[in-house]
């Protein structure tokens, strides 16, 4: 029987069923074989990141532990003695150490104090010391490394820029309380940087604890912990009032003011001017919509800026107010402390007075006096002017701020190598994401085989080994820097604990770990006006006891050291066996030898001469 072409019967349907059929169930196993090898692939490159970060972490351990010195800086002493009498004594606001009379001490980083004599006594001594150092050597690097990270999405650059980083920091690496503050700054930026992605309460919590610990660890640099929040906040307020379309809006309002204004003088107008008024108003509005026209087309040109820069990116998080809120409250941590206004006066007195010209952590970089940090800062611009390397508004406010503090003063270079190498890491990361962005990924790979790993611990185990080898013998307090057996001489010959003792500032410290009184020790704001004496309205200055000019003066010998002597009814005179001031005294009738080493010689000062 004839059937339409159009109808299909049941036996010539079943074939293409069974077609279809065939069809999505090999689409249903091609997509399920495309998911496993993605969770496959995703599970490879967990895997790999870890044994990555495992290598990176014991690399860092390696290196860190042979750039801590073996000898004690003179904080170290006076930082011992300071947190005995603390746990003794608890905080009285009175210096016990030196031999003049009531000084106020304020104690500025009293826990850190506390923390490391409690070391010294009951955990091995300078050995323990020296024990927590590394540690707090090996988690500044490795933190510093998973800040990098974070930052610069790039493990490989991040691990060598980090070794880097602590390379350039070893002079800072030392029992002090700056190296705890390094350690909670750079945490603090990795904080924020997390902070900023997804905000978390453990988040929160933590930005707010820290500068408390600051306050009370090291209350010197509080200040600081707020200068970390200035190039986020800045960038995000560059971008609000580039939204705010400022000329735009202030053009238009010119405009609808001139077409006000045309419309009154229409209203009163008489009729041989009506039609004049009209048609400039017909032209405003013309203009009026021609703006607006304009306007969309540039607002939409500088979204595609925003999103594809040339070379700046700007950024406008809407969590940088939360974030804002966050270092409004921080401000008030600092009154959690038992020192009262120190975290908030510290600094601006430091500054008043004339420290900041005399002790070397204080004065200006002289960048060819340090080529590490000259070839890094040429390297940084090199980047940002000869490459298409993208930078980010709140790095170039990072970089731009913390070279002029380094410039302005040494003690921020420790600052600029920690946060201006986060910012050279990222500039790096972007370089290699733009020419070889799988380069770092197979160099990664290669890193984690057994011959890569063997390789690169070799390589940086010679590298550290050659470091520490030239202090490995070393003593844990240097004999050529500070009286070792000067001290044994005084403790054993003279009534040590009641004489007025001249001594240099470098090494007062030392002695006041003896129990020896000190003229003067490296805790320089002890012998200023600006902390020891009071404030004088009409003056406008501080007065009060200027110990620290009267030093430089003396070991400098600007002034006739005698007549400070006398002033201060100095009984003994200790000094290094090379300076101005022993040449003077030696060939002073009223000074007699006592004690002499190659390094150190103590006068005995006659004071029945001088009678």
């Amino acid at each position: 029987m004839w059937k339409p072409k159009f109808i299909s019967n049941d036996k010539e349907a079943k074939p293409k069923d069974k077609t279809a059929k065939e069809s999505n169930a090999k689409a249903k196993e091609k997509d399920k074989k495309a998911k496993e090898k993605k969770e496959l692939d995703l599970k490879d490159n967990k895997n790999l990141k870890i044994a990555f970060n495992i290598i990176a972490i014991f690399c860092i351990t390696i290196f860190c532990i042979s750039i801590v010195p073996k000898s004690f800086q003179n904080d170290t002493f006076y930082t011992i003695k300071t947190g005995q009498l603390i746990r003794e004594n608890g905080i009285d606001y009175k210096d016990h150490f030196s031999w003049h009379e009531n000084l106020p001490y304020m104690y500025p980083h009293w826990i850190y104090d506390v923390i490391i004599s409690l070391i010294f006594d009951y955990a091995g001594g300078y050995t323990g010391l020296y024990i927590s150092t590394i540690i707090l050597s090996i988690l500044l690097g490795v933190l510093l490394y998973f800040t990098n990270k974070k930052i610069s999405k790039n493990s490989v650059i991040s691990l060598f820029l980090s070794i880097g980083q602590m390379y350039m920091m070893k002079e800072y690496i030392a029992a002090r309380a700056q190296l705890v503050t390094f350690i909670l700054f750079v945490a603090t930026i990795l904080l924020i940087v997390k902070f900023l992605e997804k905000p978390k309460w453990w988040n929160t919590a933590l930005l707010i604890i820290i500068p408390i610990i600051i306050a009370n660890i090291h209350s010197a640099v509080f200040p600081f912990y707020f200068i970390l929040y200035l190039p986020f906040l800045a960038e995000y307020a560059i971008a609000a009032i580039l939204d705010m379309h400022i000329p735009h809006k202030v053009y238009q309002m010119w405009i609808k003011q001139k077409i006000k204004f045309v419309n009154n003088r229409l209203k009163k107008a008489k009729k041989d001017k009506v039609e004049k008024y009209q048609a400039t108003l017909v032209k405003l509005n013309k203009i009026l919509e021609k703006s607006n026209e304009i306007f969309e087309t540039d607002l939409i040109k500088q979204n595609d800026r925003r999103k594809k820069p040339y070379k700046i990116v700007i950024e406008k998080n809407q969590n940088v107010l939360k974030l804002f809120v966050i270092m409004i409250i921080c401000l008030f941590t600092g009154l959690l402390t038992p020192i009262k206004d120190m975290p908030y006066m510290y600094t601006f007195k430091i500054m008043q007075g004339n420290t900041t010209n005399s002790v070397s952590e204080h004065l200006p970089l002289t960048l060819i006096e340090n080529i590490p940090i000259l070839i890094s800062l040429a390297i940084t611009i090199a980047l940002a002017i000869f490459t298409k390397v993208k930078l980010r508004l709140r790095d170039i406010f990072f970089l731009g701020g913390l070279t002029l503090l380094a410039l302005k003063t040494r003690r921020q270079v420790s600052m600029l190598i920690l946060f201006g190498g986060m910012v050279l890491c990222s500039m790096l990361s972007n370089l290699v994401d733009m020419y070889d962005k799988k380069g770092t990924e197979e160099f990664m790979k290669y890193m984690t085989t057994i011959v890569g790993e063997i390789l690169t611990i070799l390589l940086v185990f010679v590298i550290s080994y050659s470091i520490y080898k030239p202090i490995s013998n070393n003593n844990y307090i240097n004999s050529s820097s500070y009286p070792v057996e000067a001290v044994k001489w005084i403790k054993e010959n003279l009534d040590y604990k009641n004489i007025k003792l001249y001594n240099d500032y470098n090494y007062g410290s030392y002695l006041l770990l003896n129990d020896i009184p000190v003229f003067i020790d490296s805790r320089c704001d002890l012998y200023t006006p600006e902390f020891n004496g009071t404030y004088n309205k009409e003056e406008k200055k501080y007065e009060g006891k200027d110990i620290f000019s009267d030093y430089i003066s003396i070991s400098s010998i600007s002034t006739w050291y005698d007549t400070k002597f006398e002033e201060y009814g100095i009984q003994y005179v200790m000094c290094k066996a090379n300076s101005k001031l022993k040449m003077l005294i030696s060939k002073d009738s009223k000074y007699e030898q006592k004690y002499s080493d190659s390094n150190f010689i103590i006068y005995e000062r006659n004071l029945e001469q001088e009678k």
